[in-house]
């Protein structure tokens, strides 16, 4: 197929990457991507940019929608996108190439260039933060906890100070692969530390002028004007859309401003560096290792894995309304880049779809997973027995899952999804279309259940629960009370309104608790969406902790 793609080569000053002003490939595989973006080529829509790179240029590029709906501006291959996560992989690159320059070492610990970060008596290394594996708490999650909303303004300075508070890890350094956002800022601070020049100054000068990236940089100051800019949206109803607000004045985890034509270079530069050596692109691709010696697939600020049978470089990102996704194929020497500024776009899927068009599958025939099991063999047949292990489950970290029977079917239930499950014995069942997934069902001396979750890698224990409804308002105020976290200086309260337990901030809508035996309480925040008790040796509640996705053991105490 890449015989048949032609190109329009026009040099950039300064550079080897070439940008196509006019793109020049079969109108048959023009047709085919068309159609993959067709729901977006209209002028009453936001929409999304792409590109397609081989070997130092851009093949195919094209916008679809509005940049900008309120002034009828399209996108463009020139429209500026604000990348997210994606960001994330220049930061990276920017600690290799001080490295490589004898400026720093990646096993350094991060409080020997950021003196405020506390001493939390663990060694965390510059390695730890790049491989998402510092066990920090994720500074997004923390902000909301506090009180700050995402579209509020949020500075650098805001993110350091919530940091250099912190009293705990989520877990021990290098035990486990866990995002963090606060890890990406700390290493924007390093550079900072290192250099004496903010990341926007640095990366402007070890990468972006080197490849000719005219129109890139890390927007650090929201109220700066940036030109042919998309704007953010959100879908309020079928034909309407509202604006997703963001305004970040902050640099590492995300925040970089680009556009199609500027980040082919960068996805070239995989292949044929023009900023930094082979070796420093080595460096930035090699997966990370637990403490155990298990390979991570994630290396320095960018995903390290295979597709199709072929070596993938690729991350995604996702801000208010802003989706993005980039992928690097460097034995094909091929890119793939697909931005939107509308929020319920799938970028990772469509990026994929984008890339079938030019990549064949040369993976072998050959089943190295177990072959999804035959749904209409699920039947259960001791029903009796397996209405004993339905209902409600928790773990101590805040997974939510439901077990339910339905036309003698079991099926597993989270986060509005559902999977049928495949009975291996009367408590032991696999996931019909996963089956690497494995439920081990056990009953305890005290008949209550747990639940073995189990995965490729990974694996976690629930407890069943009931919910608890039938508390009176006298033991409901056992939990009233406001609770007060040290590290974030922030108060919730919890009352007792129309015989239900209420979560209530001054800046949030109130929120009704889900009760899960008496431990545990489920809220609507996607912020803190599990609490759970902390009780004194009499039983009394004396706190909560927040254990929920990417903040886990942060105490408020009750005052």
């Amino acid at each position: 197929m890449h015989a048949l793609v032609k190109y329009l080569l026009i040099p950039l000053f300064g550079c080897s990457i070439h940008i196509a002003n006019a793109q020049i490939i079969p109108d048959s595989v023009a047709g085919r991507i068309d159609k993959i973006f067709s729901q977006w080529n209209n002028t009453h829509t936001p929409g999304v940019a792409i590109g397609v790179v081989r070997n130092d240029s851009l093949i195919y590029a094209k916008g679809y929608g509005m940049a900008n709906l309120e002034y009828g501006i399209p996108i463009t291959q020139e429209t500026i996108f604000h990348m997210a996560s994606v960001s994330k992989q220049f930061v990276a690159y920017s600690i290799v190439l001080l490295a490589s320059r004898g400026k720093l070492k990646l096993e350094d610990d991060v409080r020997q260039y950021l003196p405020w970060f506390p001493d939390l008596k663990e060694k965390i290394t510059i390695r730890h933060l790049l491989n998402h594996t510092s066990g920090i708490r994720d500074q997004w999650q923390l902000l909301a906890i506090s009180g700050t909303r995402l579209d509020d303004v949020i500075t650098q300075e805001h993110i350091v100070k919530i940091l250099s508070k912190q009293q705990a890890l989520n877990f021990k350094p290098g035990e486990k692969y866990f995002y963090s956002n606060s890890g990406y800022t700390m290493l924007a601070e390093v550079v900072k530390s290192v250099t004496g020049k903010t990341l926007r100054q640095f990366t402007d000068s070890a990468i972006f002028k080197p490849l000719g990236m005219r129109n890139t940089h890390f927007h650090d100051d929201y109220t700066e004007i940036e030109k042919n800019r998309a704007y953010s949206y959100y879908r309020k109803s079928l034909f309407t859309f509202g604006n997703s607000v963001l305004s970040y004045s902050v640099a590492g985890a995300t925040s970089l401003f680009t556009n199609i034509n500027d980040l082919a270079k960068w996805a070239a530069n995989f292949y044929t560096p023009m900023a930094g050596t082979a070796a420093d692109i080595q460096q930035l691709v090699q997966n990370g290792k637990l403490n155990d010696g298990t390979e991570i697939g994630y290396a320095l600020g960018i995903a390290n894995d295979t597709y199709k049978g072929y070596r993938q470089y690729s991350h995604s990102g996702g801000d208010a309304g802003y989706r993005t996704y980039f992928t690097v194929f460097p034995e094909l020497k091929m890119g793939f880049m697909v931005f939107s500024n509308l929020g319920e776009v799938n970028t990772y899927e469509k990026a994929y779809q984008l890339a079938d068009v030019f990549i064949k599958d040369t993976t072998t025939k050959a089943v190295t997973a177990p072959p999804p099991v035959d749904s209409n063999k699920a039947i259960i047949k001791d029903v009796a027995g397996v209405k004993k292990i339905t209902g409600d489950f928790v773990s101590d970290e805040g997974a939510l899952f439901s077990f339910v029977l339905r036309n003698n079917k079991l099926y597993w239930q989270r986060y509005g999804n559902s999977d049928l499950l495949y009975p291996i014995t009367n408590d032991s069942f696999v996931v019909t279309g996963s089956p690497e997934v494995r439920f081990a069902f056990k009953t305890a001396t005290d008949k209550r259940i747990s639940v073995l979750q189990t995965w490729p890698g990974n694996k976690r224990v629930l407890e069943g629960y009931v919910s608890d409804s039938s508390l009176t308002d006298q033991q409901l105020q056992a939990y009233a009370g406001i609770y007060h976290c040290p590290e974030l200086d922030v108060k919730y309260a919890i009352e007792v309104k129309d015989h239900a337990l209420v979560l209530t901030h001054n800046k949030y809508s109130d929120s009704r608790l889900k009760l899960m035996g008496r431990e545990h309480l489920f809220t609507d925040h996607w912020w803190m969406r599990h609490l759970k008790t902390i009780t004194d040796k009499k039983k009394k509640i004396i706190g909560f902790e927040v254990n929920d996705g990417r903040v886990m053991y942060l105490r408020f105490n009750k005052l």
